[in-house]
């Protein structure tokens, strides 16, 4: 038997629309909520691996030998049962799918909200929200550039000055001692701490975590986050820059 479309009522002189799909996942991704909340559940996913990713990376201050073992014990995490860097590709894939459903997210919601909003902002509104805004906006689109350049200087080698695989400590130490590549991680990482910033405090609304009676705990969290990992992911390349890590 034919399965017919169903249609839903248009204005006269335009043809009938069919209606959406009662996939309820789908429905969940196309609505406002549901955008929001897979920004706030990838935000949250990426900001989890920015704190190991960061504590991993201080190991470079126990010395070449240290560093250079923890980099291949990434690679040899799973195993007997996964092969050698499977679970590194699997993580890479992970996060590659929580960067494009985050920035999807992100500039679906922002175009959603220049279309709906009925009225202009109050001077004061109009200020914080841009500020908000701006933060978000353009400090993601600066990330996502770094992103690509931080895969093409570490994981590829590409753009590394030493790029010997299994070096790691030396690749690092190659990259930082040119200026301008510790300016380009200091730039990247304070817009990421900016982001953190208000990401966090946002997620926590979104996923329904935060009251009035705790805001102030969440925007303090929050600050100390960003604190934290801006000064935790740039104390690596400002020290080889300075002569501390050699």
């Amino acid at each position: 038997m034919a399965v017919t479309t169903p249609t839903r009522p248009a204005p006269a002189g335009r043809p009938p629309r069919p209606a959406r799909s009662s996939f309820a996942p789908l429905n969940f991704w196309r609505s406002t909520i549901g955008k929001k909340t897979v920004m706030a559940v990838t935000g949250l996913l990426m900001l989890l691996f920015l704190i190991v990713h960061m504590l991993g990376n201080l190991k470079i201050f126990f010395g070449r030998t240290d560093f250079d073992h923890y980099a291949h014990w990434l690679r040899t995490i799973g195993n007997p049962v996964l092969h050698e860097s499977w679970y590194l590709w699997i993580q890479r894939f992970v996060l590659v799918v929580a960067v494009v459903l985050h920035a999807v997210s992100a500039y679906q919601l922002s175009r959603r909200d220049l279309k709906a909003r009925p009225t202009k902002y109050s001077h004061h509104q109009r200020a914080r929200a841009g500020y908000a805004t701006h933060i978000m906006r353009y400090g993601g689109i600066t990330l996502a550039l770094f992103i690509v350049y931080h895969i093409l200087d570490f994981t590829t080698l590409t753009l590394n000055r030493h790029g010997v695989d299994g070096a790691a400590y030396d690749n690092v130490v190659s990259s930082f001692s040119v200026w301008w590549v510790t300016v380009i991680y200091i730039a990247a990482m304070i817009c990421l701490g900016l982001h953190i910033q208000h990401g966090f405090w946002s997620a926590a609304q979104t996923l329904g975590y935060n009251r009035p009676s705790r805001d102030r705990a969440f925007k303090g969290v929050a600050t100390g986050l960003a604190v934290l990992l801006t000064v935790g992911f740039l104390i690596v390349p400002v020290s080889v820059l300075a002569g501390l890590v050699d």
